[in-house]
């Protein structure tokens, strides 16, 4: 089986096929960084405008380079949320229209389901149940997967999401956008242990949150600009940058741990943009090597938005008999899964 994903979500536009929801024949992605980084962060408007100019220039390039035609699939998949909605309309009405002309069947994919996903995309792939920690700049949130279809959110942020924290920092210390990589790059020089940030590890739940931490650094540079009287020297941000990471770091990897003991679960899967922080994947196989735990992380180029987890998770819908119909609308809020019994699933 050939599936055309899609994926729109946010500021990447991206089209590939997948074979047999495993086997990446093609993955296509378009980045509109250069365009959203004078701004210092994502403008909906830009991004949903560049779509528009891009997705069939893209689908095109996927069907090349898989060299296929749109005879020879068997479904197309596409993100219909959660992200931004106009970026969302444009990959939902250029699917549907394909669809629809072609009599190709069309199944929609919750993005968050896409990376948990990402994970079967490359060899050894993971055995239900296992757990699923998701870190991006638009979410971070801990589930439960007994199965495909079947999803507990254990524990979400309940403020920013940890990539939007990166990102933010990063603009604190007059840096550019997007945040994770620059702040990993600085880390690797700096000083984990020469700031004291604080960790919200909400030990009564599974939830994060990161604003106290993000706080904490506009603060502590703050303090230092109004005693040196002179710009962030490159040591300072060195050491604060490795200090924040440090911070989120020690949180998302003792939420896991914990997760793990609780539910008796030795099988972690880390995905999202954020999974591609070195830091991040040290310190995770290092946790999971101490407990005897089996860790899946996607390549780098899989962590990030792509259209590739979108066919993946795609192709088990259309095996399940989905179909999504022509009045399929994008959602800016789609949570995944059920909420953990006595809690709400109130943000994704």
């Amino acid at each position: 089986m050939l599936i055309l994903g899609i994926d729109t979500s946010c500021d990447d536009t991206s089209a590939a096929v997948v074979r047999n929801g495993r086997e990446i024949v093609s993955n296509i992605v378009s980045s509109q960084t250069e365009i959203h980084q004078k701004y210092g962060g994502i403008v909906p408007e830009l991004a949903s405008r560049r779509h528009s100019e891009m997705i069939w220039p893209v689908v095109q390039e996927a069907l090349s380079s898989a060299g296929i035609g749109l005879s020879d699939l068997t479904a197309i998949a596409v993100c219909h949320g959660p992200g931004l909605i106009g970026s969302l309309l444009i990959g939902c009405g250029f699917a549907k229209a394909v669809s629809f002309a072609r009599s190709i069947p069309l199944v929609a994919v919750n993005h968050l389901e896409g990376h948990v996903f990402a994970a079967f995309l490359e060899d050894p792939a993971p055995e239900f149940p296992f757990l699923a920690l998701i870190v991006s700049g638009g979410h971070t949130s801990l589930y439960l997967v007994e199965s495909f279809g079947s999803y507990l959110e254990l524990g979400r942020t309940r403020d920013d999401a940890a990539g939007e924290a990166f990102d933010k920092v990063s603009k604190l210390l007059g840096m550019s956008y997007p945040g994770g990589p620059i702040i990993d790059r600085l880390a690797r020089e700096g000083n984990p242990k020469a700031f004291d940030l604080p960790r919200a590890y909400l030990p009564e739940s599974f939830d994060f949150s990161f604003s106290g931490i993000k706080t904490a650094v506009r603060n502590q540079i703050q303090k230092t600009v109004n005693k040196d009287k002179e710009p962030l020297s490159e040591a300072f941000r060195r050491d604060i940058a490795a200090s924040f990471q440090a911070a989120v770091v020690d949180v998302l990897v003792r939420k896991v741990q914990w997760a793990m003991d609780q539910k008796g679960i030795r099988r972690i899967v880390l995905s999202g943009g954020v999974a591609a922080n070195s830091e991040l994947r040290a310190r995770m196989q290092q946790m999971a090597s101490e407990h005897d735990a089996e860790l899946y992380m996607p390549s780098i180029r899989l962590c990030a938005d792509n259209a590739a987890m979108i066919a993946a998770a795609g192709y088990h819908h259309y095996l399940a008999g989905e179909r999504a119909a022509i009045s399929l609308n994008a959602k800016a809020y789609l949570p995944l899964g059920r909420a953990e019994a006595g809690k709400e699933t109130t943000a994704c």
